[in-house]
């Protein structure tokens, strides 16, 4: 099964070194160490600075243009920057409110009805404008502002950590979001068009940034409008869509595994066609499972790098902690969880990215099949902790749910079915069976015509809900985190954390609808988190969610069509 790919972040090669270098380029030179004067207590100052005056950006033969990472950053001082962004439901508009935070005194104010429309972040807050040698303006643009993107500290008194998100959401069913730069910190803002490479020929350029002015009316930002000397310049081998590497560093950054280690192809997602990468495999939306790396800030996104981590002269606040390995040996004595407990509260998304397509990688051609993604997500308020144990030469697992109280005190666990070893190339590793089913209902929402029973390795893949009782904002820095294991493994531990889900886009044989001879008409996609009750739930009547979905055309050229839920219009 495929984990959805959610950001063409991941087309960039070594892009995370160059964000690392940037990061300590701010924390170098140390913008903003004396800007906390004669300041509205409890009320952040922002400040727009670019942490180098020029840069490189690199064209790769056979792109359509660069991705503009022109290194500036917005400084946060005084008091930390917090956004909350919540919609009540997909019938209401998305909603955004700073939190204000003066000691123990916490105010909010609610940004103007519009400012937000989504999750992924301030729309229009940056305004970019490029001239090339001659002085003509060449491009100008606006960038989306995510506050929790790639950061990195101003100062040595400032805190070690950040505890806000590491990114801003993308799915599109997302519930709730917490945005943050704390005090003392400097957040990437330079993620102009990121899912869109500008045309730039090879030449020197200038570029001008500045905050928009409904955003420093808003904020108190000053008007700073920092230049930057742009070099894009042309290389020859390999990169597909890949460029676009800001202040780069010929020293590696070391990286950290997505997941924690559980994952070995986490961030490896369309590696075919890059410089030094095996190809042949199809990963991404329509390959083999590889995850989609949890949460990751878009400027540390690349293949194969994750964060650069804490280190000697540097810091993204991350600070990893290693996954926690499943139990020594099986539990014993009575199984049950003590009443009261705290338990996962699972719920299904409707489907989305629906699209019909021929299939692949063995299909029988000359089908049709109905392709989607799918999600299914932890409400809370406790994380869903599942361990397998093999007995010697199995070729299964035996999975237990575990149980914690409020202090994390394991108190409790049951039997939850099995977990078994999948060989195909893209997957291998240990998958919990009967975790989510998917059927493709008749227009009476009843009569099934296609089913599909599925197993996978859980993982932190979409942040949906950050706002509920216990979500965690960092994932992978829990000890709770995911672990799929490998073949020789004789236990694993799988874990989908407060206020997360996990995505997988049925593209691949078996996991999409076989819709050949199909009539046309209106079908529903259904979507069943824990379809065999073998976890235990704080809530089990919001485990199933229906997407309509109209086929058309003819055989060999059907269509989809797929009304919106509500406000929410992601075919």
């Amino acid at each position: 099964m495929t984990r959805q790919h959610h950001r063409k972040g991941l087309q960039r090669a070594a892009f995370a070194a160059g964000a690392a270098l940037t990061v300590v380029a701010v924390a170098g030179a140390a913008p903003g160490a004396d800007a906390a004067t004669a300041s509205t207590p409890g009320k952040p100052q922002l400040k727009l600075i670019a942490a180098s005056k020029s840069v490189i950006l690199d064209r790769y033969e056979g792109s359509s243009g660069v991705y503009l990472d022109l290194g500036t950053y917005v400084t946060v001082d005084n008091a930390p920057l917090e956004l909350k962004v919540t919609r009540k439901s997909y019938k209401d508009p998305v909603v955004a409110q700073q939190i204000l935070r003066n000691g123990t005194k916490t105010t909010t104010k609610t940004l103007p009805a519009g400012t937000v429309k989504d999750f992924s972040g301030l729309p229009g807050f940056l305004e970019v404008s490029i001239k090339n040698a001659a002085g003509a303006e060449v491009r100008k643009t606006q960038g989306t502002f995510c506050p929790n993107n790639a950061s990195g500290r101003l100062r040595p008194d400032a805190p070690a950590t950040s505890h806000y998100p590491e990114s801003c959401a993308t799915n599109p069913f997302t519930l709730g979001s917490v945005w943050g730069v704390e005090k003392g910190w400097a957040s990437n803002s330079s993620t102009v068009d990121y899912d869109n490479p500008v045309d730039l020929a090879p030449g020197e350029y200038t570029a001008k940034v500045s905050v928009a002015k409904k955003y420093r009316d808003l904020f108190g930002i000053p008007n700073d409008q920092p230049t930057i000397k742009v070099t894009v310049r042309q290389e020859s081998s390999g990169g597909g869509e890949g460029g676009g590497v800001g202040l780069r560093s010929s020293t590696p950054s070391g990286g950290h595994d997505a997941h924690g280690g559980g994952h070995d192809m986490a961030g490896m997602e369309g590696m075919e066609g890059m410089p030094g990468m095996a190809g042949g495999h199809h990963y991404g939306p329509r390959g083999a499972d590889a995850p989609t790396p949890s949460a990751l800030a878009h400027a540390l996104e690349a293949r194969g790098l994750a964060h650069p981590g804490d280190g000697a002269g540097r810091t993204d606040g991350s600070r990893i902690a290693p996954a926690l390995k499943a139990a020594a040996g099986r539990p014993t004595g009575r199984a049950g969880a003590p009443a009261g407990v705290p338990k996962p509260d699972l719920r299904s998304l409707p489907a989305w990215d629906i699209a019909v397509t021929d299939g692949e990688d063995g299909d029988a051609p000359g089908k049709d099949y109905l392709a989607f993604s799918a999600n299914v997500w932890n409400a809370g308020p406790a994380p869903l902790v599942v361990d397998g144990f093999r007995k010697p030469g199995a070729e299964r697992m035996d999975s237990y749910q575990y149980f914690y109280d409020a202090k994390g005190k394991q108190v409790g666990y049951a039997p939850a079915g099995t977990m078994e070893w999948d060989p195909r190339i893209g997957h291998e590793h240990w998958h919990f069976t009967d975790f989510a089913s998917y059927r493709l209902l008749a227009a009476d929402q009843h009569e099934i015509v296609k089913s599909g029973k599925e197993a996978f390795c859980l993982a932190n893949t979409d942040a949906i809900d950050q706002t509920v009782k216990n979500a965690n904002w960092h994932p992978n820095n829990t000890d709770l985190s995911t672990a799929c294991g490998e073949q020789n493994s004789i236990s694993v531990r799988e874990v989908l954390d407060v206020g997360s889900g996990d995505t997988y886009t049925q593209y691949r044989p078996g996991q999409s609808f076989d819709i050949t001879g199909l009539p046309n008409g209106t079908y529903y996609i259904q979507v069943i988190a824990n379809p065999a009750n073998r976890l235990q739930e704080s809530d089990t009547k919001n485990n199933v969610s229906l997407r309509k979905v109209v086929l058309g055309g003819t055989q060999g050229a059907r269509t989809v069509k797929v009304p919106p839920v509500d406000l929410v219009d992601a075919p």
